[in-house]
């Protein structure tokens, strides 16, 4: 049976259990909605990095390669409408698509890195790493619009690809955020119109953006609802 420890709110979580369910794959969730010790956490990876999947005897961490791995191993495309990629590269473009794929991931961690740095009470605009992390996203949005065809396709041609699910994550998150960032969707069409697609799609609404924030012990029947400690 397949595993996914996981981080409450992870927008790198949540793209990789958006292609599972691309997938149909069931998986057992195992959610932490605190982060354990360095001790707890390092039984499942060595690096501390969440989401981890086990799957068998295969053990994953790195959403990234999570994604590849599960475009590689599984085949079966559920008949949902447009399909999900059968690869992270499309034939005679494998690294001008891999570099889209690692640009928008560090997009996604430029934001999470804000994010976890505000709730440990480091403003973005109160420290240079920080700042300079704010500073990238117009530059890495400017240069994903330019890397998309049209306002109705996506990275890859007629297929959804882990790129557009990890950014559409990513830019959820900033949106759901109050860490003073502006992804300024409205000057950039072609991903805006991305986003639009790739959130009516079944698999984004069974897996809604969850808040995390310190105090935040679960959530509501709603799954989207959060609990706090009283």
């Amino acid at each position: 049976m397949r595993k996914l420890l996981f981080t409450t709110g992870s927008p790198f979580a949540r793209g990789v259990r958006i292609i599972l369910d691309e997938l149909g794959l069931d998986y057992e969730r195992q959610e932490e909605v605190t982060t354990p010790t360095a001790e707890e956490r390092s039984r499942a990876t060595p690096t501390f990095q969440v989401p981890a999947l086990q799957d068998g005897d295969t053990t994953l961490w790195e959403s990234g390669l999570i994604a590849e791995y599960l475009l590689s191993e599984y085949g079966r495309r559920p008949d949902i409408g447009l399909p999900l990629a059968t690869s992270v590269a499309g034939s005679g473009a494998e690294w001008s698509d891999r570099l889209i794929l690692a640009t928008v991931q560090t997009l996604g961690t430029a934001a999470t890195t804000i994010s976890q740095m505000k709730w440990s009470g480091v403003a973005h605009d109160d420290n240079d790493y920080l700042t300079r992390c704010a500073e990238r996203l117009p530059h890495l949005m400017g240069w994903l619009e330019s890397r998309l065809p049209d306002e109705t396709d996506g990275f890859l041609k007629g297929v959804v690809s882990v790129q557009d699910i990890f950014l559409t994550c990513h830019l959820n998150f900033i949106a759901c955020r109050p860490i003073g960032l502006d992804a300024g969707l409205d000057r950039h069409p072609k991903i805006r119109a991305l986003v639009a697609r790739m959130e009516a799609r079944p698999a984004f609404l069974a897996n809604p953006v969850l808040w995390w924030e310190p105090g935040v012990i679960g959530y509501a029947e709603d799954g989207k609802t959060p609990l706090y400690k009283t």
